[in-house]
């Protein structure tokens, strides 16, 4: 690959907004490979440069790779993480069925990042008659159920993929804080909805406990994320998006223990004997609900 690196900007306040550096970048172009944008792999601490906006406190990487680059990436990307897949469907449908509340139109639901599609299956099982999804990695779609692989684009989320109001809900797991573009996905989102439909969005708290605690070391300061967001920067893109904010708050997570103990910073040999064993056991396939330093919002179309 061809590589080249662009610079960003503060998706809220614009080119030009003054930005503090955080943490110096600490990768090799050598180390860029599809595994590496493959989802929920190991932490391994790369990243780019990180920065945080002066004005409004956005977290950004500065800079980052060429979109060419990156969509080839996610392109030839695998999705690794089927042993979670109960629990992520346990997680997310609890979230989505907090939409009902809001709304009683549950016909036509779009994932963005939808993986192999098993949070479409749960979106089915929980009342939505039309299910789509759209997904860079093939290898991902490949996996996915007869049920909804049909139903996934091989793309990413861009204005006139899809028809202007053609779902009543939008939802985005661990997906808004990986886009270049924060802004134009919002708005082909919004596009996408109907009037009144809805938003579900849930990815990393850069202002949680723990990433005060960790620091560089947390699992969010990573290559794969271009954006970081806190509660308040969530709030103001969505609503420079065009959303009303009508609820946000802290995530509840239900992982296996290998999952978490997969997550923690600790020594490569030391974490591989660890996860080694726990795959032998059937201690490391206990779930426990853990805050584990992600928000959500759900908002709805102005």
């Amino acid at each position: 690959m061809a590589m080249q690196f662009q610079a960003t900007h503060c998706a809220i306040c614009g080119a030009g907004a003054p930005a503090k550096e955080l943490y110096a970048a600490n990768f090799d172009v050598d180390d860029i490979t599809p595994a590496r944008f493959s989802a929920r792999r190991l932490p391994d601490r790369v990243h780019y440069r990180m920065v945080r906006c002066m004005n409004c406190g956005l977290v950004r990487s500065d800079p980052v790779l060429d979109e060419a680059t990156l969509a080839h990436l996610y392109a030839e990307s695998t999705f690794d993480y089927e042993a979670e897949t109960a629990n992520l469907k346990a997680t997310y449908g609890r979230y989505l069925a907090k939409l009902q509340s809001f709304s009683n139109h549950q016909d036509s639901l779009l994932e963005i990042g939808c993986g192999d599609g098993f949070f479409l299956e749960q979106a089915l099982a929980q009342g939505y008659t039309t299910v789509r999804g759209v997904e860079p990695s093939e290898s991902a779609i490949r996996d996915a159920s007869p049920r909804v692989r049909d139903q996934i684009v091989c793309d990413v989320m861009r204005p006139g993929l899809f028809k202007d109001g053609q779902f009543d809900a939008v939802c985005l797991f661990q997906v808004f804080d990986h886009v270049p573009h924060p802004e134009a996905v919002l708005e082909a989102c919004r596009a996408a909805l109907r009037p009144g439909g809805l938003i579900l969005c849930l990815n990393h708290n850069a202002e949680s406990v723990s990433a005060h605690v960790m620091r560089e070391r947390s699992p969010i300061i990573d290559i794969e994320h271009t954006y970081l967001y806190s509660p308040a920067t969530m709030r103001r893109i969505f609503t420079a998006g065009g959303f009303k904010v009508l609820r946000q708050g802290p995530v509840s997570n239900k992982y296996s223990l290998g999952y978490i103990t997969h997550l923690v910073p600790m020594p490569s040999r030391a974490k591989g004997m660890a996860l080694g064993t726990l795959r032998r056991s059937h201690v490391g396939r206990l779930t426990i609900p853990v805050p584990l330093g992600n928000l959500y919002l759900i908002g709805s179309r102005q």
